[in-house]
Formats: structure tokens, sequence, C-alpha cells
């Protein structure tokens, strides 16, 4: 093998890959800034141009990531991810571990057959619905979905960027060079050639992640809010108010209104929802002359001790969990707010029965706070004053048509968003079109993935603005950045100096020794470079080295693409990259994880490869 001298634009590229570590590490520095920062100073110090520095924010990865966030936005925004979320929650039930297996499992089925930054994309939204809604910290299952999705590539030849390059590379490497070394012609990889091996890398990561999650995973990290009734009234209000509690009416119980039960005046209790027995028509706005039957469910915010008071006398049942309110209790559905009478605002000397608030606005007042003291007993009649601050509960949309017609300065963001339920179809049709365009026609996953998205919003499922929104910038930001350093890289020669040393030091090893330095190698070019990038260095010396220690260099060349895959140390993959903000994981976070996955995915692809391929 010939010599690589090591040069000065190799030695700054070392010294800020270094830079970027230690800040990637110890949490110095923003990711995206990092990222930024990497494209500031690789054209400063002249190892790539000024075109190469920002040719990451053009890159194929950066746009499709663009792009399939914006379709993400408009699967959400039509209920179509609810729609998963809750079919999810239905199989796993609410445990934590089993719905981390099937989330996993699923989106690693669906990177086989997609590119897996797109996969993971699509399904995010429908994991942090299911984590707000059973109130499990995104932390615990963005990590083994992203880990998950990455390994799902290796499922098929179509799986990741390296394993479709993958018969290219070695049928160009087989007419250099296996002429001499063997008379058989080239005969490329079928599509589930690497099968067995992805699904026993499969099924290690998701045991991985299943007997030692706890000890790998945040336990408290989640940078969603909590934006629900619950933590809203007792980071306030406390016990005063109190929480949501669902309740039962036995079929022995008179038929009553709320104005005769009087459950306000004598429990200081709201009833927010009244679902009927026979059909569970659900009326979110009870008013007094409501009527409350045998078999009917209420939906209760009150204190826990006021609440088993009013089972106790009414022999009502108190369930354990919410189940027939459970889709109208979810955060992203209801929510609770408060509003301040601002001066010369139509509610001042009224009271809220005067306005037919409830009837006309479908929120439900649950105290008025007066200066120090909370009213919660005749709120419905008691008359508003300038400064008097109203704490509703009800759908997002609701506080929104509120905003716009009622004098009224609402606190807070409303975070709930009106969906479009009816474009539901039309989303799904712009997100297989997308997939259908990369797999079928051979188009660009970027531009297929853009078509999908400007679907989406030349529809007007989303707005234009919207869209925008929905892109998480520091997430472009930073790959954009690392793009020019795995570029700076491969251009200085640095890739290739490492890998020729380390092929030096080992000599003439074994077939087995020559498959670990590979996964090894493959791996470390991918975490810091790109997985394209590795691949593309990696095949050619892989199978050359192969060839001179006498072992099958095809076996070689898989190790390569498969290897690609094993980037989980650092938040440097695309997928690593998207799941970072949402799960609120930092760069230590993925380095304990991020081990140990590393170490298994290494050593249960070489047990299995002499399974598939002569050494």
């Amino acid at each position: 093998m010939v010599p690589v001298v090591l040069t000065t634009e190799m030695i700054i590229v070392f010294v800020l890959l270094g830079l970027a570590m230690i800040l990637f590490v110890f949490d110095l520095l923003r990711v995206d800034l990092v990222g930024l920062l990497m494209m500031v100073l690789l054209p400063l110090s002249g190892v790539v141009t000024p075109e190469e520095a920002v040719a990451g924010l053009s890159s194929d990865a950066v746009v499709s990531i663009i792009a399939i966030m914006i379709i993400g936005a408009g699967l959400k925004k039509t209920g179509v991810m609810n729609t998963v979320a809750t079919q999810i929650i239905k199989i796993a039930g609410t445990g934590e571990k089993r719905i981390m297996l099937i989330v996993s499992a699923t989106v690693a089925v669906i990177s086989s057959l997609m590119q897996n930054i797109g996969a993971a994309a699509v399904f995010l939204p429908a994991t942090m619905r299911i984590s707000r809604q059973l109130k499990i910290s995104a932390a615990r299952i963005l990590m083994p979905m992203g880990f998950c999705a990455i390994t799902g590539g290796c499922l098929t030849l179509i799986g990741s960027s390296p394993l479709i390059m993958l018969n290219d590379l070695m049928a160009g490497w087989w007419e250099s060079n296996g002429t001499p070394l063997t008379q058989d012609p080239f005969v490329p990889l079928k599509l589930f050639a690497i099968t067995p091996i992805g699904i026993a890398l499969l099924i290690s990561m998701l045991l991985y992640f299943y007997f030692f999650g706890v000890k790998l995973l945040p336990s408290e990290t989640c940078v969603h809010e909590d934006i629900g009734p619950e933590k809203r009234l007792q980071d306030i209000y406390g016990d005063v108010v109190g929480h949501g509690y669902e309740l039962e009416v036995p079929v022995y119980f008179p038929a009553q209104t709320l104005g005769e039960l009087e459950l306000r005046p004598k429990y200081e209790i709201t009833v927010v929802g009244i679902a009927k027995s026979e059909s569970f028509v659900k009326n979110l706005a009870p008013k007094k002359h409501s009527l409350v039957e045998p078999g009917d469910v209420l939906w209760i915010i009150s204190s826990e001790e006021r609440i088993k008071r009013v089972a106790e006398d009414h022999g009502w049942r108190i369930k354990p969990e919410f189940e027939v309110f459970e889709k109208e209790n979810s955060p992203e559905e209801t929510g609770v707010m408060e509003g301040v009478v601002i001066p010369h605002s139509n509610l001042s000397q009224h009271t809220m029965e005067e306005l037919r608030f409830r009837a006309l606005y479908r929120v439900n007042p649950l105290a008025i706070v007066r200066g120090e003291h909370i009213i919660l007993k005749d709120i419905n009649v008691t008359k508003l004053r300038q400064g008097d601050t109203i704490l509703l509960q009800g759908p997002w949309q609701q506080f929104e048509l509120l905003r716009q017609k009622m004098d009224i300065a609402l606190i807070g963001d409303i975070y709930g968003e009106r969906l479009k339920p009816e474009r539901s179809r039309c989303a799904v049709f712009f997100l297989f079109l997308s997939m259908i365009l990369a797999l079928s026609f051979e188009i660009k996953l970027s531009i297929a993935l853009l078509t999908g998205a400007l679907g989406v919003i030349i529809t007007r499922i989303i707005r234009a603005d919207r869209a925008y929104e929905a892109v998480d910038w520091r997430t472009v930001f930073l790959l954009a950045g690392l793009i020019p350093l795995g570029t700076a890289f491969e251009k200085t020669g640095a890739a290739a100096y490492i890998a020729n040393q380390v092929l030096t030091f080992t000599g003439v090893p074994s077939p087995m020794v020559v498959m670990g330095v590979v996964a090894i190698l493959t791996s470390f070019f991918s975490l810091v470079a790109s997985n394209v990038g590795g691949t593309v260095l990696m095949i050619p010396l892989a199978m050359n080295l192969a060839a001179d220690a006498g072992t099958n260099p095809i076996a070689a060349a898989v190790v390569v693409a498969i290897s690609a895959s094993n980037t989980f140390i650092l938040p440097t993959h695309q997928v690593n990259a998207l799941i970072m903000r949402p799960g609120g994981y930092r760069t230590k976070d993925y380095i304990r994880a991020g081990f140990g996955a590393t170490v298994l995915f290494t050593v249960v692809l070489l047990v299995c490869l002499p399974f598939l391929f002569e050494l």
C-alpha cells in the first residue's frame, strides 16, 4: 500500500475536528453554532473553498430534512399522526417499554424502504404526541427510535445511501482489481442479501434499549413543555382548583341537571364534560340545565379531597385513568389558560351567565382571581371587574375564537392548532408521491421530497409561513456545517492518512481481524465525515486489504456498507441531529448510550457475517 504523507492541511483538519469534538462533548456551544463555526473556519483556514463551505446548505441531506419536516407538519395538521399515535397506543397500551419497542420497530421497517432520515422525521410528530398523551418523557422514546431508524436502513439494499451505492462500488473495484484474483464475473447482491444481518442488528438494538434503557437514557429530560391542564393547574393554583378526573355515574342514579345537583356551590368543582351512556355524545361545555343520567361519564376538575366527597355522596366511581375523554384530555386538544379583563372590556360589570359565555365560546370558567382571592363559588353569576383574571379550560381552537370576539387578554400562547381532517387523504397522497418518486423513478430524494412539501403548501394544507416555522433550523445548520468538515476530511487526504496508518499497523491480519478493522475505520469516518464519503473511501481500501489477506473482498465491502450506519456516539448523523432538540439530548447522552450501541452493532455484524459470506 502506498504510504500517505501527513500535510499541513491534514493537521488543520484534525485540529478543527478536535475543536468540534470538544465543543460537542462539553456543551460549550450550541450544536448549530458549532456547525456554523466549522462553516466559517474551514474556508478561512484554506482547506476548502468558500463554495464548498456553504455547499452543505444545498446538500441532498439538508434539503431532504427541510422537505420532510414540512410534509410532517402537513400530516400533523390533518390529524394523520394523531391517528397513527392512537393506533400504537391501542396496540402497545401505556407501558413505556412496549411503546418504545413498537415505535422503534415500526420506524425501522419503514426505514428499510426509504431513507432513514425520512422515516424518522415522518414518525417524529406521532412519537411526540404519544409521549405527551401518556406523560412519558420524549427522551425515553426518541433515541431508541432514532437508533433503530438508522439500523433499519440495513434491512435491505435500498435502506441507506451506502447500501444503495454498494453494488456499483464493488463492480468498479472488480473491473479494475478482480480479474487477477478470479476469473469469475462480478455478481451483484440481491435486494435482501443482507436482510438476515439487518434483522439480527435490529433485534439486538431493541433488546439493548429494552434491558438497559433505564440506565442509558435521560430520566427527566423532555424539551416539549407539558401544557396539559394537570401541570398548569398544579403549578399556578395548586390544590385550590385541582386536577382532572373521570367519573362514572351508576345505572341506579336518578337523572338530575347540574343545577339541581349544585356541584359547584356545594363542592367548588367544575364539570367540564358529560358523555352520554348510549352514544357517548360529548358535551364539553355543560351548563346548569345539562342533564346527568344513569351510565353517563363525567369529566370533572377538582381537588382530590373534594372529588372523593362528591363520589362518596353520590355513589359515583372515580376511574383510575381517562378513557372516554382520553382524546379530549390530550394537551394537543384542550388546555387551560388565564384571561385578564382589560379596561373598557365588554365583560366588565357583566356576569358570564348574562353573556352566555359557555354557550357561545364552549370554554369552561374554573375560577376568578380577584387580587389575592380565588373565587370558586357562583363564578357564573359574579360580576366581572377590570383586572379580574379568569381561569378557563377548553379546546384550543375555542380560545382563538374567544381572543377574536371578546375584550379579554389571554396570558400565554394558544398551543393547539385547528386540524384539517378532511385534508388527511391529500397529505398522505403527497407523502406517498414523494416515496414513489424516490423509489420507483430514481428521482433524487431531495427533489422527490420537495415535490411533496410543495404540494402540501400549494394545496393549503399548511400555510407557507407555517411551513417555515415547521423547520427546525438548528438541525439544518448543524448538518450544513458538518458537511464541509467531511469534505475537508476527504479532500485533504486526512481520511486516507488515518486508514493508511491503521492498515499499515495491522500488517497481514486474519480474516476476522480484517473485518473488525474495516468496521471500526468505517464507523469512525462515517461519524466524523459522512456515511457516503466514508463508504466511497473505504470500499476500495477494504476490498484491497481483504484481497491481500486472502479473504473475501465482497464480505469486506458489505462490512463497510453496513458499518457506515454505525454512527451512534455523536449527533452527527442526520437522524441523531433530527431528534436531538425534541428529545432534549446533549452530546454526553449520545456518548453514554451510543458507545454500547456501537460496540454491540460491531460485534453482531462480525458474528453474523460468516453465516452469509465465505471468509
